[in-house]
């Protein structure tokens, strides 16, 4: 699914914050990575972020 930059920015956002509070990352990221929205990018482009978006 094609995702509007909106949309993108959204399920980053959502990922980065549970990764911020304790989530389990769902990808191999290199030990210098420590900040959640670089590894929530990472999750997003290897297509590893367990959300979905329903559009009306």
């Amino acid at each position: 699914m094609k995702y509007t930059r909106f949309e993108k920015a959204r399920i980053i956002g959502a990922r980065a914050l549970q990764i911020a509070y304790g989530a389990p990352v769902l990808v191999d990221y290199p030990d210098d990575m420590l900040d959640s929205i670089d590894i929530a990018m990472l999750e997003y482009k290897q297509d590893a972020i367990p959300i979905t978006v329903v559009r009306n």
